[in-house]
């Protein structure tokens, strides 16, 4: 299959520090190019993916002065243009990919990282109801139930490269960002009340992530042994993971997947997370952690993440959260669709991703 994979104009893919849709896009082209797939990723200029790259905007907009929905807008009109040189295109761009299917003539499919059920996003999915939808968990597409889903494909990485924790540490850890939809304050108060060291590992960029730092966090950080240790790469977050007796993920919002949930467990660390979104899905109770309805039920289960089987806990995420499972289900999807709306004929090996390449630079 000819296929473009359209990553958001914010960060490079692969992301040079913790990400969450750029570092799924980056290991799903690289497990599509490996099984022979002619894949090319439209991606900030940025961007260094192990695939040939379509330039969309210069350089990534996260850390520059400029409106992010021009470059949304200018990501989807280059894939325009070079539509007609792909089987098919799928986009990682949200809502901002879904006029897509109007302006095309080939298969478009779109995979929502966000909850997209709310306010204007709900009115945005009705008005393309033609768009071909891709869940990342069950609990994300209950959020709009009547949307065109195709398929629930849930994230997958790299992971066995993941340091293994062999036995349970004496830390607990927060990775994240600097925010109160992931319960950093929750799991100060857990720790505290558990009597054991936190850590939290949580990026610390933006003003509101800043704003949320001065007045819930930084105050309270002397009340117990809590080190917060900022946003760390792979290096030095992933033994941390491992070493940790348990990860905490106690924010009250629906979380639509949750990377930092696998990785912990690939590492061989239980989750401790607060009942709701898809953490349920992917977390099973009692075997890779425990969902919890409150910080009382948390700090109860704090002791029994000591005896649970870290081996099993990793076995069990390779298995289920790999990005060779996530290739594998998002190839089945896409032969569905082309089975179903075959693209027109045109001779193989006709993309020449180095001539698109350059025509975009």
């Amino acid at each position: 299959m000819r296929i473009a994979v359209v990553a958001p104009p914010m960060l490079p893919t692969p992301p040079v520090a913790y990400a969450g849709t750029e570092r799924v896009v980056a290991a799903l082209v690289d497990e599509l190019a490996r099984r022979g797939e002619e894949v090319v990723l439209f991606a900030p200029g940025d961007s260094h993916p192990g695939v040939p790259l379509v330039t969309t905007v210069p350089a990534s907009m996260w850390d520059q002065e400029g409106d992010p929905v021009a470059g949304l807008v200018l990501t989807a009109e280059i894939v325009r243009r070079h539509a007609t040189e792909f089987d098919l295109i799928h986009s990682h761009l949200d809502l901002a990919g879904l006029s897509l299917v109007r302006q095309v003539r080939v298969p478009v499919v779109s995979t929502i990282h966000a909850n997209p059920g709310y306010g204007l996003a709900a009115d945005a999915l009705a008005a393309f109801e033609d768009a071909q939808l891709v869940s990342i968990s069950d609990a994300q597409r209950m959020t709009a139930p009547r949307a065109n889903w195709v398929a629930t494909i849930p994230h997958g990485l790299p992971l066995r490269p993941m340091p293994f924790g062999e036995r349970p540490g004496d830390y607990l850890l927060v990775v994240g960002r600097m925010t109160a939809e992931k319960g950093i304050a929750e799991a100060m108060e857990v720790a505290r009340r558990a009597g054991l060291p936190l850590r939290i590992a949580a990026k610390l960029q933006h003003w509101t992530e800043k704003e949320y730092f001065e007045e819930m966090i930084e105050p309270r950080i002397g009340e117990g042994e809590v080190e917060f240790l900022g946003e760390l790469p792979p290096a030095e977050r992933d033994p941390l993971l491992a070493g940790a007796l348990a990860t905490l993920m106690l924010g009250d919002w629906p979380e639509p997947f949750g990377l930092v949930a696998i990785e912990s467990m690939a590492a061989g660390t239980p989750v401790i997370a607060r009942h709701g979104g898809a953490l349920p899905e992917i977390v099973p109770h009692g075997l890779g952690g425990f969902i919890v309805d409150d910080l009382d039920e948390a700090v109860r289960y704090v002791d029994e993440c000591a005896r649970l089987d870290r081996a099993a806990i990793r076995r069990r995420a390779l298995e289920h959260f790999s990005a060779g499972r996530m290739a594998d289900d998002s190839l089945a999807l896409f032969r569905r669709l082309l089975d179903r709306d075959p693209p027109a004929p045109a001779p193989r090996g006709s993309v020449d991703a180095a001539a698109v390449a350059r025509q975009t630079s």
